[in-house]
């Protein structure tokens, strides 16, 4: 294969690698992901696990919005919108409180994290 051919494979496969990540984004954008507000005034540790003993990796600004992919039961939290068990997975490995997140309901609204 000479030089330029081979230039030519390694810039085709490069742009394809592109336009499966473009791809990949749109259809996330496609499923209608829904990002929710978090309590005024809040800014909200995000944790590495469901739960009060895992590390704080940072802190969420105040009027940050979230995206929920899942949802899983970890230490009972209280916050302005109430008490619950339920963390919310807003990226791989980070989990914030679903008291302090409004949700508009008392209970699950995405699927459970596996």
């Amino acid at each position: 294969m000479t030089s330029l051919k081979r230039r030519t494979a390694v810039l085709a496969a490069a742009a394809g690698a592109f336009l499966t990540v473009i791809g990949s984004a749109a259809s996330a954008s496609a499923t209608g992901l829904h990002y929710y507000s978090v309590a005024p005034g809040v800014r909200l540790n995000v944790r590495s696990g469901p739960g009060t003993s895992y590390n704080v990796l940072y802190l969420l600004p105040e009027g940050a919005k979230v995206p929920i992919y899942c949802q899983t039961p970890g230490t009972t939290v209280t916050g302005p919108y109430g008490t619950s068990n339920i963390w919310d997975n807003i990226d791989n490995g980070e989990y914030v409180s679903d008291a302090y997140v409004q949700t508009g309901s008392d209970g699950y609204i995405a699927p459970r994290c596996s």
